[in-house]
């Protein structure tokens, strides 16, 4: 078989090698100045594939190849005939360190320059309020919050987890300090709340659900603490999320059946998401009862859902449409269903978190969408259109693997060896692929 031009092409510039031709590709993303490519990088498995020409590159990967080397992919996938010497890509360097600096990367560095600067000076001001919780510096620590919610569910934890703890050991000091007034000290339970809760997420994205549950149970006693029924309710749903991952149906049941019962007069979308948990809880179970009547409360909260502080808020803090979608496919597909409707709807599932600009979105959200078509469409019978819905999370950046994607992937597995192609090419190469999935994982941070 003809080597193609994108092999030709890497082999004359000395990129045959997989952590060679990463820099070049992580470059081209960037270059693209898109929040949904900076992280995008290609697992090995994929990497090999593209470069025996096995598989073409999918959907993003063809945008950044085609800015990495000025070729389409048509052009790009064309044989080379033995002997022929295509000339060199317009765009393809030998090195990602010899760029001219350009007016983009000078902007970055002004940014990077003024980010210190104002770290800096919000230091300053909660020095001088040293002794007191001043206005200013309870206003600093509420804009700290306000931007690690917005942040977290878009950028891979490493980018947020030292805000998260440094910004939480600084509200536990002035709470622990004795000098905020009443009305003050009921905010920094609030913001204790909050910082508690990604703090939680944060474990259990690492994986380690012990550490995950300590926090989410210090989320709770700061929401009681604040008086704060929405936080209260995103507590228990938080321990019935961690136990859900964990495998304990019937924990991650009791904790989202506990929240509803201690929260029954909510109007915000916490109230949908414990009954959404629940119904996810009780389909890992195999109760399929319980799990229907808990989607059904959820579609009829929504109905008359009224949109809280903690809506306002957004992040994880929230719960959209679309992921209150999400949740159904997910509990639909837990209990083995594939009916066209429901591949229909996990479909639509993965359209609603198809925009990285969006609000809402939460790539974490977007790959186990991604995941839940695969299963729905596994248990239907087509096993193309499986390796097709998951191929995106098997190529996602590694620092964006967390415990949940990697979680989801290997439920995808356990239905492929369950399914009737499973002796299949097509089965076979998407099975190895998974295999290689978790062990290629980059190491989080340990809390």
């Amino acid at each position: 078989m003809m080597p193609t031009l994108f092999r030709y092409l890497l082999d004359e510039a000395g990129l045959r090698d997989y952590n060679d031709f990463l820099p070049h590709f992580r470059l081209a993303a960037r270059e693209l100045d898109e929040a949904g490519l900076r992280n995008l990088e290609p697992a090995l498995k994929t990497f090999e594939s593209w470069y025996y020409g096995k598989r073409q590159p999918q959907k993003d990967a063809r945008r950044v190849l085609r800015r990495m080397f000025n070729l389409s992919i048509d052009e790009l996938w064309s044989d080379v005939p033995a002997g022929s010497t295509p000339p060199p890509p317009t765009r393809l360097r030998t090195s990602t360190t010899d760029e001219p600096v350009d007016r983009g990367a000078v902007l970055a560095q002004m940014k990077r320059t003024a980010d210190m600067a104002a770290r800096r000076a919000a230091e300053f001001a909660m020095g001088t309020e040293r002794g007191q919780l001043g206005l200013e510096t309870l206003g600093l620590l509420t804009d700290e919050v306000g931007t690690i919610v917005e942040r977290y569910q878009k950028v891979p934890l490493t980018e947020v987890w030292e805000d998260i703890a440094r910004v939480q050991d600084e509200v536990f000091g002035h709470i622990e300090g004795g000098r905020a007034r009443p009305s003050q000290l009921r905010e920094l339970h609030v913001l204790a709340t909050i910082l508690s809760l990604h703090m939680a997420k944060g474990c259990h994205d690492m994986g380690d659900p012990k550490l995950a549950m300590m926090q989410a149970r210090t989320a709770g006693v700061c929401a009681q603490h604040a008086e704060h029924a929405g936080l209260v309710a995103l507590s228990f749903g938080v321990k019935s999320l961690v136990a859900y991952w964990a495998n304990k149906g019937g924990q991650a049941f009791r904790y989202a059946r506990q929240g509803t019962e201690e929260c029954p007069d909510l109007r915000g979308s916490a109230a949908i998401w414990l009954r959404s948990l629940e119904a996810r809880a009780a389909a890992l179970l195999g109760d399929e009862e319980s799990a229907r009547e808990a989607i059904q409360h959820a579609e009829s909260l929504r109905e008359r859902v009224q949109p809280d502080d903690l809506d306002a808020l957004g992040g994880i803090l929230t719960f959209s449409e679309a992921k209150q979608l999400y949740y159904t496919v997910e509990a639909q597909t837990l209990l083995g269903l594939g009916s066209p409707d429901l591949a229909a709807n996990a479909e639509n599932a993965v359209r609603g978190f198809s925009d990285p600009g969006a609000r809402d979105w939460a790539f974490g959200d977007q790959a186990g969408a991604q995941c839940n078509l695969a299963l729905a469409r596994l248990h239907g019978g087509d096993l193309d259109g499986a390796a097709e819905a998951i191929r995106p999370v098997l190529d996602l950046a590694t620092p964006l693997r967390n415990h949940g994607i990697v979680a989801s992937v290997t439920r995808v597995a356990g239905a492929l060896g369950q399914s009737a192609a499973r002796t299949g090419q097509v089965a076979g190469q998407l099975r190895q692929e998974i295999e290689a999935y978790e062990p290629n994982r980059l190491a989080l941070p340990r809390p």
